[in-house]
């Protein structure tokens, strides 16, 4: 097999002798490319932000932020990056660079002061100045205007450049202020012809490389196929398997884990499908989230609502349906809009395939029915779907955050009846659940205020909230019950009667 190599601003580069779980965080300053800063090491600040060259939505590649500060190195054999050094172009020996234009609209207009948080907001920036829809509408709004005060009606989230700034929602500031990063994300005009990145978008991402990268007795395993990646587990039970290592990354920096033995998924083939049926939706587990937001482009409405409030675009960029469903956390947010969904899980095994609804995929804190030897081939949702949908987060940060309590609403509501309700919960037991009391509470009685006062009273007691360093139980249950008031306010005029 070929000794584990990564490209790194256009250079070739080994891995070795880097441990397994180094991360590209560790292994990238080690090679004196320090403007990838550690702020947080658990992904919640964003100095530690790179590209990554991946397969594209609309182009052949995409340039995607990532955090370096999760990701282990070995995870990118064969793979392709760009660090904010990268970004820069080299002049004449002897004269200095010349700055990207991400990084020019950053100095002039003042967004960077102590610097330290700058490189990553930088990289965050230029996936965004790289993404091709983006390119587009700024080609359709040629025309910048800075003074945007949300008063006038102008969106603040998003420029007239088409920079949505969600795309630096992880990263964190703490000394400049927002308003002139906001200012110069929104001054980025679009590639030129003769941008190497913009021009590098037009051929193919690399290729995912079978890796058996072995250091110190530890192993890190990219397999080929599904098939393999079974076997090897079957081989290996002790291992660690991991997508795109949000959950884990946080596990070796925090808490200083280790593994004999990684075993990365998030290439496989079979695991990022994504097929839209007339009676179903499959998508693989191993797509990240950015990618099934801009493949369902808005076609499923409670995933839509899901996705700008999972975390940040950084994590988002990494994370996957089948990690969230596979650490089994009672406070992801995936689990409570899947189980609204109604949707199930494919499990694969050596010996075949299994579905189980999710409903009954959770039997525990942190545990749940995937045998040993299993892994998450697929979430499968029922079409059609239910016409009122709406999710709530509740969480001490709009955005970035941990939920206190998250609520997932699907309702059917016909001739001002509900005919079906099913709704999602996490946060308040040890395991994401289904309101199935309320649920009961709904289903047969009309949409109405006094309805829904009964059932907001119902679902308050569901579940087992508990006091913790988020939020109290009493909280919690208040929060449970305030939305579905707030469901029912902000839907009553939108359902037909």
């Amino acid at each position: 097999m070929v000794a584990a190599r990564i490209t790194i601003n256009g250079k070739e580069a080994p891995i070795a002798p880097a441990k397994p779980h180094t991360t590209v965080l560790d292994f990238l300053r080690e090679r004196g490319l320090t403007g990838t800063k550690e702020g947080c090491a658990e992904g919640e600040c964003g100095a530690c932000s790179v590209l990554v060259a991946r397969p594209g939505v609309n182009k052949p590649t995409d340039w995607v932020a990532v955090n370096a500060c999760l990701v282990p190195v070995a995870a990118l054999d064969g793979q392709e990056i760009v660090t904010s050094e990268g970004l820069a172009t080299a002049g004449e020996p002897g004269t200095p660079p010349t700055l990207h234009p991400v990084q020019e609209e950053m100095a002039v207009r003042g967004g960077s002061q102590c610097g330290y948080c700058t490189p990553g907001f930088i990289c965050s920036m230029a996936a965004e100045y790289y993404r091709p829809d983006r390119c587009a509408q700024a080609h359709a709004n040629p025309d910048l205007d800075l003074d945007l005060d949300p008063a006038d009606g102008s969106d603040p989230e998003h420029g007239p450049n088409g920079f949505d700034l969600h795309a630096l929602s992880g990263n964190l500031c703490r000394c400049t202020g927002y308003r002139p990063i906001r200012d110069a994300a929104f001054a980025v005009g679009t590639p030129t012809e003769d941008d190497p990145l913009a021009q590098r978008r037009e051929q193919s991402a690399p290729a995912p490389v079978a890796t058996a990268y072995t250091r110190d007795d530890s192993v890190f395993l990219r397999p080929s196929t599904l098939a393999e990646a079974l076997r090897r587990l079957g081989e290996r039970p002790d291992a660690v398997v991991v997508a795109g290592s949000t959950d884990w990354g946080v596990e070796v920096n925090i808490r200083a884990r280790r593994a004999n033995c990684v075993i990365a998924i998030d290439r496989l083939p079979e695991l990022r499908e994504l097929h839209l049926g007339s009676d179903r939706i499959e998508i693989g587990a191993a797509m990240t989230l950015t990618e099934i937001e801009r493949r369902l482009d808005g076609s499923v409405p409670l995933l839509a609502g899901l996705f700008p409030q999972f975390a940040s675009r950084l994590i988002r960029n990494s994370a996957t349906f089948g990690g969230n469903l596979g650490t089994g956390s009672p406070i992801g947010d995936s689990p409570p809009v899947l189980l609204a969904l109604e949707a199930s899980v494919l499990l694969a095994g050596e010996d075949g395939e299994r579905e189980v609804p999710l409903s009954d995929y959770f039997t525990g804190y942190r545990q749940s029915v995937r045998r040993p030897g299993e892994l998450i081939r697929a979430v499968r949702i029922p079409l059609p779907l239910s016409p009122v949908a709406a999710f709530h987060k509740i969480a001490k940060r709009r955005f970035d955050d941990i939920s206190s309590v998250a609520v997932a609403f699907a309702l059917d509501v016909e001739g001002g009846i509900v005919r079906k309700a099913r709704i999602g919960l996490g946060g308040v037991a040890a395991t994401p659940i289904r309101a199935l009391a309320t649920e009961k509470a709904l289903e047969g009685k009309p949409w109405a205020a006094e309805t829904v006062e009964a059932a907001a009273r119902v679902l308050k007691a569901e579940g087992t909230p508990m006091d913790d360093h988020r939020a109290s139980a009493e909280y919690r249950s208040a929060m449970l019950g305030q939305s579905l008031l707030k469901l029912y306010a902000q839907t009553t005029e939108a359902v037909p009667s």
